[in-house]
């Protein structure tokens, strides 16, 4: 078995969910953040901490479910017409689920490219415009996959839906060290058992699902 192969995610058994976060038990085995996170704490760090110390039965909501319907779409319609002008051509993988835990990160890349130069990550997002957390998490995917894959992430990209173009990630030493960076703060945030600061904006506690956890700004 390769390196690669080894670190690929084990599937769940059926009727669970591949993507769902997995509760924080350091007595079961190694515990592994997912690179979502990273995007969700720039959003609001409760939700991440609480995430994984009161794994508590959800509902999904509406534009998270509607992202996974359009996410399914758009994929299934570039493994019938190839990739869209502005992303490289090469061996295409489609959705490839990887855990490190020697990273401490879990991950699903959306579309992963093999060029004569290098490995290229592209990240699908279904928006307009990009937003800057988003670099980040494009930046622990490539961490991600250059430590499972042994080899160079030469090119990364952020797949804009509803504007249909590809927008490259410069892959800098900067947004690197801070995506790994992230890792870190995120998991000893979890670990210590204190609970970080909420949303900047309030805005977007009102149709969250912790929203009654945060008994110190409700």
């Amino acid at each position: 078995m390769s390196e690669a192969a080894a670190h690929l995610w084990v599937p769940p058994t059926p009727g669970e969910d591949e993507d769902a976060p997995q509760p924080l038990d350091l007595d079961a085995g190694p515990w592994v953040l997912r690179v979502s996170d990273l995007k969700q704490w720039a959003y609001c760090p409760r939700i991440v901490y609480f995430t994984y110390t009161l794994p508590v039965p959800r509902s999904t909501p509406y534009k998270v479910e509607a992202g996974r319907e359009a996410h399914t779409s758009l994929v299934a319609r570039w493994q019938r017409r190839g990739l869209p002008r502005g992303l490289p051509r090469g061996e295409v993988q489609w959705e490839v689920p990887l855990w490190a835990p020697e990273l401490g990160l879990s991950g699903k890349v959306d579309v992963l490219i093999t060029t004569e130069r290098g490995l290229v990550v592209v990240d699908i997002k279904h928006a307009r415009r990009a937003f800057p957390g988003w670099k980040v998490q494009v930046a622990a995917y490539a961490w991600l996959v250059e430590h499972v894959f042994q080899r160079p992430v030469v090119q990364a990209f952020l797949y804009l839906s509803r504007a249909r173009r590809a927008q490259a990630v410069a892959l800098t030493p900067r947004l690197r060290g801070k995506a790994q960076a992230l890792v870190t703060t995120i998991m000893r945030a979890v670990r210590s058992g204190a609970m970080p600061p909420p949303a900047a904006q309030r805005g977007r506690c009102v149709s969250c699902e912790f929203r009654r956890f945060c008994n110190d700004i409700f």
